[in-house]
């Protein structure tokens, strides 16, 4: 993407949620002016950090004894939870110079868990506060540290690449030099080079989904940007792979509240689904009935109803796993689904035994 791309994808994910994105590019392509651009048009006041510069004791705090408990000194850097919404910004993550420097902003830049707050150290960070991160890419090219996967993970990789274009937008609301402008119109190849590499292996994980259902839930973005947002946190493979299974509603599994609360208008999808789409179906009712196992009377036939059209080993498989949530088991063992459930059951034990 470029820098107005990367403004519009960062305003999204800054405004409406506690993530944090990470902006990977090459030097002078406008990370930094892009970040402090989209403070400004939320109205948010910017810090930055420049990592690089900087000690454990700047981002911890001093230690100081008070009575008999040892106490951290806040630093300037860090906003009170009564001062204007602020994005800080941690400027070159990959350049810190020590270790344990790397290690000690990790917790920061991490979002919170639940009901917590993002902190460093014993100092804790306002919600209305947020954090945003930039790297030059790992390409042989800069004097920068390795990331660890733990740590990419716990972020939204935004790639940022040249464009002609959008710099001479820029350029334009600038007032730069008209000479450079006309030069750079017909020598665009002396911008920065585009496409150099700076692939960090991000990959899927639990973690990188559910921040793709957070970004999913919460923002929206442009449709030519969404599958390279989602790209940066479970990576391109699997992103690719999602945004065809969302553009695919006919070929796709039906969901839990379908089969419990909407069976007469999708048994005709249940009957056709392949095997594959079936266990799909399974899951999600699985999951959804381990979590929520109270049923209603027309949500125990619309169950079992389903159940019914399951080939042979899926009903089998299915209703085992059913058994051992409590409530459900209950309502699935009553005399009236015996046509349906008793054999499942007799084959269940004939295992066992």
């Amino acid at each position: 993407m470029n820098v107005e791309q990367m403004k519009i994808v960062v305003k999204e994910i800054l405004s409406k949620t506690d993530l944090t994105p990470c902006i990977v590019g090459h030097r002078g392509v406008g990370k930094s002016a892009g970040i402090i651009q989209s403070c400004r048009e939320l109205e948010r006041r910017y810090v930055s950090l420049r990592l690089g510069q900087m000690e454990v004791g700047d981002l911890v705090g001093i230690p100081f004894r008070s009575g008999e408990v040892m106490q951290w000194s806040r630093p300037s850097w860090i906003p009170g939870g009564d001062e204007p919404p602020t994005v800080i910004h941690c400027d070159e993550l990959n350049r810190a110079q020590q270790e344990d420097t790397l290690q000690a902003i990790f917790q920061f830049v991490e979002p919170p868990a639940e009901g917590m707050l993002r902190a460093i150290h014993t100092h804790k960070l306002s919600r209305r506060h947020k954090v945003v991160v930039s790297i030059n890419p790992p390409d042989g090219s800069y004097q920068v540290a390795t990331l660890d996967r733990a740590l990419v993970d716990r972020m939204v990789m935004l790639y940022v690449e040249t464009d002609y274009q959008c710099w001479a937008r820029y350029a334009q609301r600038r007032d730069l030099a008209g000479e450079v402008r006309q030069f750079l119109g017909g020598n665009q190849n002396l911008l920065a080079k585009q496409g150099m590499p700076m692939d960090l292996q991000v990959e899927p994980s639990e973690r990188a989904w559910e921040m793709v259902s957070t970004l999913k839930q919460n923002c929206s973005f442009p449709a030519e940007l969404e599958m390279e947002v989602y790209a940066g946190v479970v990576g391109r493979e699997a992103a690719i792979a999602f945004m065809r299974w969302l553009s695919d509603r006919q070929g796709r599994p039906l969901t839990a509240p379908e089969v419990l609360n909407d069976w007469p208008a999708v048994a005709k999808r249940a009957e056709v689904q392949r095997d594959d789409v079936q266990a799909a179906t399974i899951n999600d009712l699985t999951a959804t009935l381990q979590v929520f196992p109270e049923l209603s009377d027309e949500q125990e036939e619309n169950l079992v109803a389903y159940i019914a059209l399951l080939p042979r080993d899926l009903r089998f498989g299915f209703v085992k796993t059913l058994l051992k949530i409590p409530e459900v088991a209950l309502r699935l063992v009553r005399d009236k689904h015996d046509h349906v459930i008793y054999d499942a059951i007799r084959a269940i034990n004939q295992q066992a035994g």
